[in-house]
């Protein structure tokens, strides 16, 4: 029998560290290849681990919760044939070495201190918290961020050299199975600080919620655009009256023929698209020493649940028709509701083009998608008295395009005339010179 470890994957570009939401298996259950082991989650997408090989659940070495770098070992699996872990452990001790543990063990000894996860480290160095004297509750009695909170929350904290007759409970709390509180790491102290330890009373009636890892995800991954990418806004006014009227008229038709809508939102990407092609500086990415302009026209698009947010990829949206963007932006969206998006739909955006428009919003401001250098919110069109040409006043369908840029890699001369040529191919969108198909 071999011992094979399952390590913690990269399920995306520039994803340096998943969060276990949730384990799929427990120790001693039988598995095949490809089986899925656990529920992963990243700033980028959810998705489930697989096992690379067949045989029988060793041991869990994270806890729900745990947030770890890509590469470090999430479990091991005991297989059939190849070198063991025992004969790794018998040579060790032959060498004057202390073999690896085959069973859980509890973290409760400094000598399982590689094994805490970032986010227990963290908190514990913050509040004086001695580990040796804290009993887990996660699997394998490892420790967990949700055990150290509630000691915090208690008060009554195990600090070095004042040793208590038994190890630290968190809490007068049953152990629980799973955790809601899902974090990933921080990239300051207070992102991770409870509502005590910053201060802010709880009063009666108040109500405190568990921030998930979803949650944890989107607010480290804005953070970190708004903290590195200067953040520069603008906006242009459009008149989209003929595109109304064009897409109005066929609407019905389409869906029935197809079987998918087709919605404003695809005409709106399709201008962007073609945008891209003609100002592609808009299409970059900074780089530290360099700006990346990207050749692929690549657009996320924003998809939101109720408690989350999600940017699957319209991929070479710049040789797609309308009709095939629309299909796209109805099978991603179908993914993120149903939970199927994988991490390949996530992968690769290059802009992202947001459709706030669709619960009633008329002017935005949004944050990059990092590591873009822009964002485009498409605002709610809206009917509204205009001035025209000749000076009479006109109802016409309007509509608001709002443009966040990376000040490092874009300025606002060619943002402005990159959104003027949007502006012109939407406001020239008709039924005599805009194909569907």
């Amino acid at each position: 029998m071999a011992i094979e470890q399952i390590k913690m994957p990269q399920l995306g570009e520039s994803v340096t560290e998943g969060t276990i939401s949730k384990w799929l298996v427990s120790v001693g259950d039988k598995v095949n290849k490809y089986d899925p082991l656990a529920e992963v989650m990243t700033d980028k997408v959810n998705a489930e681990v697989p096992s690379s090989f067949t045989g029988v659940i060793k041991e869990l070495i994270a806890a729900e919760g745990d947030t770890l770098a890509v590469g470090e070992v999430i479990c091991t699996i005991e297989t059939e044939g190849g070198d063991t872990q025992e004969t790794k452990a018998a040579e060790s001790q032959q060498e004057g070495t202390a073999p690896s543990e085959e069973k859980p063990v509890k973290s409760t000894s400094q000598g399982n201190k590689a094994r805490y996860s970032p986010a227990v480290l963290k908190l514990s160095q913050e509040h004086g918290i001695d580990l040796s004297q804290v009993t887990g509750t996660g699997a394998g009695g490892r420790i967990t961020r949700k055990d150290l909170l509630k000691i915090i929350e208690s008060g009554n904290i195990p600090v070095a050299g004042r040793q208590t007759s038994t190890p630290v409970q968190p809490a007068q709390e049953q152990p629980v199975e799973k955790e809601t509180v899902q974090p990933v790491k921080p990239s300051r102290p207070s992102e991770t600080a409870s509502a005590s330890s910053v201060n802010i009373p709880v009063a009666a009636g108040d109500v405190e919620i568990p921030v998930t890892g979803v949650r944890k995800a989107i607010a480290a991954n804005m953070l970190r655009s708004k903290h590195e990418a200067p953040h520069a806004w603008t906006m242009v006014e459009v008149d989209a009256t003929n595109l109304v009227e064009y897409r109005n008229s066929v609407k019905d038709e389409f869906k029935k023929k197809e079987g998918f809508n087709l919605t404003f939102f695809a005409f709106f990407v399709k201008a962007v698209a073609q945008a891209l092609k003609e100002f592609p500086q808009i299409n970059s990415m900074w780089a530290g020493d360099k700006i990346i302009q990207k050749k692929e026209i690549n657009i996320s698009i924003a998809v939101a649940t109720d408690d989350a947010l999600f940017v699957p990829v319209i991929k070479n949206a710049d040789e797609k028709t309308i009709k095939g963007i629309a299909r796209e932006i109805s099978e991603l969206a179908n993914k993120v509701r149903s939970g199927k998006l994988r991490p390949e739909d996530m992968q690769g955006g290059t802009i992202t083009v947001n459709n706030t428009g669709s619960f009633g919003s008329i002017q935005s401001m949004g944050i990059i998608n990092y590591p873009q250098a822009a964002i485009i919110q498409v605002e709610s069109i809206v009917k509204r008295p205009v001035v025209m040409n000749n000076g009479m006043i006109a109802v016409r369908d309007m509509v608001n395009l709002c443009m966040s840029l990376d000040h490092r890699v874009l300025d606002g001369l060619v943002c402005g005339r990159f959104l003027a040529r949007v502006k012109e191919i939407i406001e020239n969108m008709s039924k005599s010179n805009t194909s569907i198909y």
